[in-house]
């Protein structure tokens, strides 16, 4: 298996912490070899178009004119200036996305990108993130969760509940109930479908008490020493004190489902949402907004991708076509979809190379390869399932791994001082490899592994 990336210790070994977690925000800036970093929360990934503009004119004018997408749906803006942070604050606080200074590195929320979106009738979760958002931005102790806490709303398709959430709430299809359980927990609590914000909100404050009793100083869930880890039955006695009724359910059964893939959803009522990824997490500022001019609305995802909702359904393909000629991943065949990237140099000081460049240059390189080898009747007869086979594969910049994908069976290249290093599942290592030998290597790689392991 290739390497995992780093991780909070097991229980055996606890996690103590001596500081604050560092993780930037808004409002705290972090400073990168490109300048300085913001990071806006946006529960949900949930933007209308005023916002979403303002924080385009943003980019351009306080940054480098693009916007990232994190693995939790936030934005980031990236070549800001040391100074600019009172200026961006008052372009935050405008476009609604700083309702609580005191509380914007807390807000957390990730939720089904295509919750009330298509037509598997699930339960739309999306109400619960304006009020899980309420609920947290109200509490004075919820500011003391560390900004890498997360909670996973999902609808019952298991796309979200897939990304080791420290709180995850998962709808029941008859709409009216909700599970709720904490990461690594082996039971979940049944409530109310109406309750289901509050409870989530009553599990995270049960950690912060778990966290002032271990002393530790924890960040998440998972580093809680074994003494202090969150059990069913005491998260079910704080539900009934705050009104709340629960069931525990004993041993749920995992909730695992996939990402949406690019291309047309279609969805109820003749109306139709789009789904595309950015390549390597980067948009344009022009990207960005003709993203959000289609339709006014926009939702981004943790894997990077951007969903458009509310397009009629008979204008969905052209408005695709179009998206796909600004330069975004409308579809699985699409070489981008499966690859990934930390920042890398020039903006990331521990980096030891320009992994983005490099992964770009062999994209292009094995994009063309195949393009000289396929012929235009082969193309048309690859089915969907045929074109989504290659092994997913992550470039990192240094051993942190930054940004790693989870949940997936993955292939690894990291740099060192003496190349690249190529792992993969049931492969042999290769170690200090020249960019130039990589195409061939990943190709490799990619197309050895079976279809169910880059399933997973």
């Amino acid at each position: 298996m290739p390497p995992q990336p780093p991780s909070a210790a097991s229980r055996d070994e606890p996690v103590i912490r001596d500081r604050g977690d560092a993780c930037p925000g808004a409002l705290r800036l972090h400073a990168a070899d490109d300048g300085h970093l913001a990071r806006i929360r946006i529960p949900g990934g949930m933007l209308d178009a005023d916002a979403a503009l303002l924080l385009a004119d943003a980019a351009d004018r306080l940054g480098d004119g693009h916007i990232d997408l994190t693995s939790r749906g936030n934005a980031q803006l990236r070549g800001l200036g040391a100074s600019c942070g009172g200026e961006l604050q008052t372009v935050l606080v405008r476009a609604g996305l700083l309702p609580a200074p005191t509380h914007e590195r807390v807000r957390n929320i990730v939720a089904s990108p295509l919750t009330g979106l298509d037509r598997r009738g699930l339960p739309d979760v999306a109400p619960w993130v304006a009020e899980l958002d309420r609920l947290l931005c109200a509490s004075a102790p919820a500011a003391g969760l560390s900004g890498r806490f997360l909670f996973a709303l999902d609808d019952g398709r298991g796309d979200v509940t897939s990304l080791a959430a420290d709180v995850n709430l998962a709808a029941v299809r008859d709409g009216g109930r909700a599970l709720l359980w904490t990461a690594d927990a082996a039971d979940a609590l049944l409530v109310a479908a109406a309750d289901a914000p509050r409870a989530a909100l009553v599990a995270a404050a049960y950690f912060l008490d778990a966290v002032r009793r271990a002393g530790t100083r924890a960040w998440r869930v998972s580093e809680l020493p074994a003494e202090q880890a969150l059990r069913s039955d005491e998260l079910g006695a704080r539900l009934a004190a705050a009104g709340v009724s629960a069931s525990v359910v004993r041993g749920r059964a995992a909730l695992r489902g996939p990402a949406p893939e690019p291309g047309v959803v279609q969805g109820p009522g003749g109306a139709a949402a789009l789904s595309v990824f950015a390549p390597l997490g980067r948009l344009t500022t022009a990207q960005w907004r003709r993203l959000a001019g289609l339709t006014g609305r926009v939702r981004l995802t943790p894997w990077r991708g951007i969903v458009v909702p509310g397009l009629p359904a008979h204008a969905a393909d052209g408005a695709l076509a179009a998206l796909a000629g600004a330069g975004l991943v409308t579809g699985p065949e699409d070489p981008w979809r499966s690859v990934t990237a930390c920042t890398g140099r020039p903006g990331c000081a521990k980096s030891l190379a320009d992994v983005r460049a490099d992964a770009r240059a062999v994209v292009a390189q094995q994009a063309e390869a195949e393009a000289q080898a396929e012929t235009p009747a082969q193309a048309r007869a690859q089915t969907p399932a045929q074109a989504t086979r290659l092994l997913p594969v992550h470039w990192s910049g240094c051993e942190r791994r930054c940004g790693h994908p989870r949940g997936t069976a993955w292939a690894d290249v990291v740099a060192t001082a003496d190349g690249y290093d190529l792992c993969a599942a049931g492969r042999a290592p290769r170690r200090g490899l020249p960019a130039s030998e990589l195409p061939a290597a990943l190709a490799a790689v990619r197309r050895t592994t079976s279809h169910d392991a880059a399933k997973k």
